[in-house]
């Protein structure tokens, strides 16, 4: 690469504002660390006149992000839109056939388009970058490709979410409900303030886990519909209970190779107060990798946020400046084959069930009848009855369910004529 390099930065939110300021700061220590001089000579952003923390250079603002590759000589281009198609895809799509490297946070669009997009930088001789897509400023991506290349690895999990993680942690510090709470997170920028969906219902741990599955175990990206729960039906009254029994719960991604098939799955746990995974709180993210012969290793960080993302963004730029033409994905993606997929109904877990019944004679009874019907045992009942209401909660902990036994179970549940609600269906990590 030559020494002085031409930049695109193409969205200018929080991220793209944070990053083109650390780009125009950094330009010495980048230089220093890297014998290259950059320039950044082409910006793009929905709305120009839109209030920024400073002003944008409108001698190099473009209003189509197309025109910059027809009009300008550029080297290396961030995409920091963060959709999955449309004019996101387009730009990578059309800078990678012009033999630009391309560096995004975008983990919607790598986990949707991910091995067409690495197929054509790799044709291309360019670089397709995306460590910022996965756990905000955790390398946990060039870990994966280069700190344990060569171990096997077999199982990664973690909290992948900071938003929800900041909700359950602020729940049970609080005593406050799910609403409230949410309010809180967007007020602080944790959450998004018109549609926070996407982050509340696992979507977006769940694109993360199909990327980390991708690289830690060299397979293709997943196609096929699995098991993907978020946090909406949480109750304060079950991060009580779950504390009241040790546990916290926690919004799990959890990818692992189990008989040689692929098992990936994101949805609320119940895990240890005293594990490493338990005491992870606020919008902090943890990512812990199994393998051999490395045994387990861990890494925690920010998951989201203007700053973190910067970092990870800054670091896969200054490995292109350093010359590391590498595969995206860090294998070829010709040998890069298709998962088979683990049939998740065969799963198996303790199961935690919250139960709001009419507090009447027999209906515990009707409920023990369902389990063993379905081959679930208990290990634990806790009873709460609310006098007034004539009601009760049931709390139950189960031994080892088999998924499709406890889908049964739950559906059974529904049909119940006592039931008060929607029954509650937490899995054990």
């Amino acid at each position: 690469m030559k020494n002085k390099v031409n930049i695109a930065v193409i969205g200018l939110g929080h991220v793209g504002n944070y990053l083109l300021n650390e780009l125009n700061t950094k330009k010495k220590d980048i230089e220093q660390k890297t014998g290259k001089r950059i320039n950044v000579v082409a910006i793009s952003a929905k709305n120009k006149n839109k209030k920024r923390k400073f002003k944008i250079n409108k001698s190099i603002y473009f209003s189509n992000p197309l025109d910059i590759i027809k009009k300008k000589k550029i080297d290396i281009l961030f995409e920091i839109i963060g959709m999955s198609d449309g004019i996101s895809k387009k730009i990578v799509e059309l800078s990678l056939k012009n033999k630009i490297h391309v560096i995004t946070p975008n983990k919607a669009l790598i986990s949707k388009h991910g091995d067409y997009l690495s197929k054509l930088a790799e044709k291309n001789k360019v670089n397709l970058e995306f460590e910022a897509s996965v756990a905000g400023g955790i390398p946990i991506l060039r870990t994966i490709k280069e700190g344990l290349a060569t171990n096997k690895l077999y199982k990664v999990y973690g909290i992948l979410n900071g938003t929800c993680n900041y909700i359950l942690s602020e729940m049970e510090k609080t005593k406050d409900n799910f609403i409230n709470v949410l309010k809180k997170a967007q007020n602080l920028g944790y959450a998004e303030q018109g549609n926070p969906k996407l982050d509340l219902n696992g979507y977006d741990a769940f694109a993360k886990i199909r990327i980390l599955s991708s690289l830690a175990f060299n397979k293709k990206i997943s196609k096929k519909n699995c098991l993907m729960e978020g946090i909406e039906n949480i109750d304060y009254k079950d991060i009580d209970i779950a504390s009241q029994l040790n546990f916290r719960i926690k919004l799990l991604g959890i990818t692992e190779m189990v008989n040689g098939k692929l098992f990936e799955r994101v949805h609320p746990c119940l895990v240890k107060k005293d594990s490493y995974i338990g005491n992870v709180n606020g919008v902090m993210n943890a990512v812990i990798v199994h393998g051999k012969p490395v045994g387990e290793s861990v890494l925690q960080g920010e998951g989201a946020g203007p700053g973190a993302t910067s970092s990870a963004l800054m670091s896969d730029l200054l490995s292109i400046l350093r010359g590391n033409i590498k595969h995206p994905f860090g294998l070829h993606n010709n040998k890069r084959k298709k998962a088979l997929i683990y049939n998740q109904k065969n799963s198996s877990n303790s199961l935690y069930l919250r139960l709001e019944v009419k507090d009447k004679p027999g209906v515990l009874s009707e409920i023990t009848k369902l389990l063993a019907n379905n081959k679930i045992s208990i290990e634990r009942v806790i009873q709460i009855p609310d006098h007034k209401k004539k009601s009760a909660s049931i709390v139950i902990i189960t031994h080892k369910a088999v998924e499709f036994r406890s889908q049964n179970l739950i559906n059974g549940l529904k049909k119940n004529k006592n039931m008060i609600k929607k029954p509650i269906l937490i899995r054990l990590f």
